[in-house]
């Protein structure tokens, strides 16, 4: 188990920060801008879970644990064992993309094909789940930009690619099961 005693450190006041294993890289490196925006995806999720019941609630409290996975695989950019660790670095397995699949065709049978694209909003809930989708979708890009310049784990990406269409399906879910979602109307403000 890991204590933190101390919050600050000032070893980044020069704008690098440590990856978990340890090397030093600028701050607005694309390795960092992926986990950071994963992190930031995860507090969305935090705000998303105050307006949800339920198994809504336990689900979403699965995907903040798999978003700590998915920052800790993220911030490794070497996939071998550590030679003084007992354990390998935490990698987002495919089990965790299997589980995102079944919700989401679980959620999905309870609604009604769509007909037309819909605006994020809806309830309180359905809004937050978007803006989730939203930040998922960014983490994503930087993560695939990531995997053109360095190895990182394919089930990353495909766990981030998966997340934000389980938001999306269980934004529908939490708009009454689709009868709440917003259309969008084309050309409405002509």
């Amino acid at each position: 188990m890991v204590v933190l005693n101390k919050i600050y450190t000032k070893t980044g006041d020069a704008g690098e920060t440590a990856l978990g294993n340890g090397a030093r890289v600028a701050k607005h490196s694309t390795r960092v801008e992926s986990y950071g925006t994963v992190d930031e995806c995860n507090a969305t999720v935090g705000m998303a879970r105050l307006h949800a019941e339920g198994e809504m609630d336990a689900r979403l409290e699965l995907i903040q644990n798999d978003l700590f996975d998915l920052g800790a695989d993220l911030c490794r950019p070497d996939m071998e064992r550590d030679a003084e660790s007992e354990y390998p670095p935490l990698r987002v397995a495919a089990t965790q993309v299997s589980r995102l699949e079944a919700e989401i065709d679980d959620m999905n049978a309870k609604l009604a094909p769509l007909r037309s694209f819909i605006l994020p909003g809806g309830t309180a809930l359905a809004a937050h789940l978007h803006l989730c989708r939203t930040v998922s979708r960014r983490a994503e890009r930087l993560s695939v930009e990531l995997a053109t310049m360095e190895a990182i784990n394919p089930d990353a990406v495909k766990y981030l690619n998966r997340l934000s269409d389980w938001f999306f399906v269980a934004a529908r879910i939490a708009n009454d099961d689709g009868k709440a979602d917003v259309l969008w109307v084309p050309g409405a403000n002509r």
